[in-house]
């Protein structure tokens, strides 16, 4: 049984994101990625930015296709998942960024602020939180797609929702994190860069 799996959404937003990460993350050395999914995203960026040591991080079921990725790759700066639920522990580790994908609507709100939580605690001083997905601003949807998307969320888990970016970024200064761009991106998606202070 093949465990490689694959993600049309992480096919398509790949080079958009490509894009924002090759900018921002000039000196970055370590990037953590929270949420690492099927593993596409991880040998992508990998093997386009040679100079970061990427880590890959999942719940531990989601470990074999995230290695099948990265054994078919070979690229050799992204690092094998390790086990990160980020409402748990957290690993006793410093990074100079951290990424994370398609991951704020998906879990809880109380996850949310674990994560944003350990973030601040595992970034570097002047690291980056590297956040990508869609948001709301002032309460409002960015667009009709995206409320319908919404929606579908909260059908499937009412614990799920598109986050206002004005609670994050409260979320994010309450763990020393200096909100510093927003990045518009293709399919109503956005990126949303906070610096660790």
């Amino acid at each position: 049984m093949d465990r490689k799996n694959f993600s049309e959404d992480a096919e398509q937003n790949k080079s958009p994101i490509l894009q924002v990460l090759s900018r921002v993350l000039p000196e970055a050395i370590s990037v953590l990625e929270i949420g690492s999914g099927t593993g596409q995203h991880a040998v992508y960026f990998g093997s386009e930015l040679p100079h970061l040591c990427w880590q890959t991080s999942e719940l531990e079921q989601r470990h074999p296709s995230i290695q099948a990725w990265l054994d078919e790759s070979g690229v050799s700066n992204v690092l094998p998942p390790i086990t990160l639920d980020v409402g748990k522990e957290w690993p006793d580790m410093e990074f100079d960024a951290v990424f994370s994908a398609n991951t704020a609507h998906i879990i809880s709100w109380p996850l949310v602020e674990q994560m944003f939580r350990g973030v601040g605690r595992i970034l570097r001083t002047g690291g980056l939180f590297v956040l990508y997905g869609p948001f709301n601003y002032d309460g409002n949807y960015t667009s009709a797609s995206n409320a319908r998307f919404d929606t579908w969320l909260k059908q499937r888990d009412p614990q799920s929702a598109i986050r206002d970016f004005n609670d994050l970024n409260l979320l994010a200064g309450k763990n020393q994190l200096l909100f510093e761009e927003d990045v518009s991106m293709p399919a109503n998606n956005r990126i949303l860069i906070w610096r660790r202070r």
